[in-house]
């Protein structure tokens, strides 16, 4: 006899001895609780939903059946391996890396396999304290590490490669950034009331040299006072969050100033204690604000296109109190961290369908990740 037989014999001899009973009765989701979940609010026309929230590797590898038989019998609960406080992020085609400060690694949501990993754990590429994190064209994992003070580069399965810089380059690490192609590796030294250096050090990715360094500490263009993190676009400008003067620099990849957006406060459009950025295929920017527990859509222009999310002491979706990285797919989903409450939220373009992008499985019950750019091909065509 299988153990799927037994389980079944067990639960039908329960259900003997307990009789038929109606099941809970349905409760629809009230309006309210359905407006909270889209940005912006009604009555605006919804731009984004929240779709899901991932805390661990059970929010991604699908159970099987026979476990969810022996759950519901047994009473147990999932267990698997959680987050313990999630930095940085940085998704490819639904494969979601997480830096997670608590844990010493990265761990990785691979949402369309169904699959999890983590890596870091073991020399070499041992992570002490993984803070930035980026990914290059190729799929190659770029990690800051703020304990080391080194930028430890692994392949897109988490087999380390080599490390660039050496600890003396750096005073306190924060955010990093890389361009398309790994030539050019940017790290963010946030510098404090004790360093001078609010600066981003720039490296030859594949030498590992120090080429130079951008900005010192001020708040003129092209200045910076704690800087928290870089994004690197396809054409190689930067954006840098200037977190202690309450912008976002937009600079040249050799770190000559273009322009700037925010100020301090607390009206949409402006910062509070701005932290981590992301970039869209679009060119639109999304910058994390730790005190306002939401992100903000900007144009390239540093036009403000909407805020998204909600900051609260009580766990729910689309509820942060202390939120950190954020990424965006190409598929347009964003991945939005919080280290208080664990967790990543994600969020889908309100044009994207569950069943579209690359979360999810095609409608032959196969993983298909590549199922969005096969759509967009052919509709060009």
């Amino acid at each position: 006899m299988t153990k799927r037989h037994l389980i079944f014999i067990i639960l039908a001899t329960i259900l003997a001895f307990t009789g038929c009973t109606t099941g809970p009765e349905l409760v629809p989701m009230p309006q309210s609780v359905k407006d909270s979940l889209v940005f912006p609010p009604p009555p605006d026309p919804p731009r984004f939903i929240y779709e899901r929230t991932i805390r661990a590797d059970i929010d991604v590898i699908p159970e099987e059946e026979d476990d969810a038989l022996q759950r519901m019998l047994t009473g147990s609960k999932k267990r698997g391996t959680a987050l313990g406080k999630p930095y940085g992020l940085v998704v490819n085609k639904g494969r979601l890396y997480v830096g997670d400060t608590g844990r010493r690694s990265v761990l990785v949501f691979d949402i369309p396999a169904g699959k999890f990993f983590s890596f870091g754990e073991d020399d070499p590429g041992q992570l002490a304290k993984p803070l930035g994190i980026d990914m290059d064209k190729n799929g190659n994992i770029y990690v800051l590490d703020g304990t080391k003070k080194v930028i430890q580069i692994y392949d897109q399965d988490g087999k380390y490669l080599r490390t660039i810089g050496k600890s003396e380059d750096i005073n306190r690490p924060a955010g990093l950034g890389v361009n398309a192609d790994g030539s050019r590796v940017y790290a963010v030294d946030i510098g404090g009331s004790s360093y001078e250096t609010h600066r981003i050090l720039v490296y030859d990715g594949n030498s590992g040299k120090l080429l130079s360094e951008i900005g010192k500490r001020g708040d003129k263009p092209g200045e910076f006072n704690l800087p928290r993190d870089v994004a690197v676009t396809p054409d190689g400008t930067l954006y840098v969050v200037d977190s202690g003067n309450f912008r976002v620099e937009k600079l040249t990849p050799d770190g000559k100033f273009i322009s700037e957006f925010g100020s301090i406060g607390r009206l949409p459009g402006q910062f509070s204690r701005p932290k981590e950025i992301a970039l869209d295929k679009d060119g639109n920017v999304y910058v994390a604000d730790a005190a306002f527990g939401n992100f903000q859509i900007f144009n390239s222009k540093g036009e403000l296109l909407m805020p998204v999310g909600t900051r609260s002491s009580v766990p729910g979706p689309t509820h942060m109190m202390l939120p950190s990285g954020i990424a965006v797919d190409s598929d347009g989903r964003i991945y939005f961290a919080d280290q208080f409450f664990q967790k990543v939220d994600v969020y889908r373009p309100i044009g994207l369908g569950l069943t579209e992008g690359f979360t999810n499985k095609d409608l032959r019950g196969k993983y298909d990740p590549d199922a969005a750019d096969k759509k967009e091909k052919g509709a060009k065509n």
